[in-house]
């Protein structure tokens, strides 16, 4: 499966929170959110701060910089729809953890 790669085990992403990795040279945020895991890119396309040390608050994450939210799920800013970071799909397999970055 090209594209997939080894992150960990889904069981270091604690729930509510949030783990950073890197994925073949691509910085990820890995979030457990009410038991669902996500991956997003780690960088806030404003002014490239890293969400990966964001406030959590439900299903969304704020940049600490300069205080953009992101939805966790979708990557779409919370006050613009064309506002986006890139969200990664994820494979657990048993309690180990794969993330396409093609």
């Amino acid at each position: 499966m090209a594209g997939w790669v080894h992150i960990g085990s889904a069981s270091d992403i604690p729930e509510g929170g949030c783990k950073l990795v890197e994925a073949g040279g691509t910085k990820v945020a890995v979030f457990r959110i009410a038991g669902a895991l996500h991956a997003m890119e780690d960088t806030c396309p404003h002014r490239g701060g890293p969400l990966s040390q964001g406030m959590i608050a439900g299903s969304k994450v704020t940049c600490p910089w300069h205080y953009w939210s992101f939805d966790i799920a979708t990557g779409r800013n919370t006050t613009s729809e064309e506002i986006k970071v890139k969200v990664y799909p994820l494979d657990v397999r048993g309690d180990e953890l794969f993330v396409d970055i093609a």
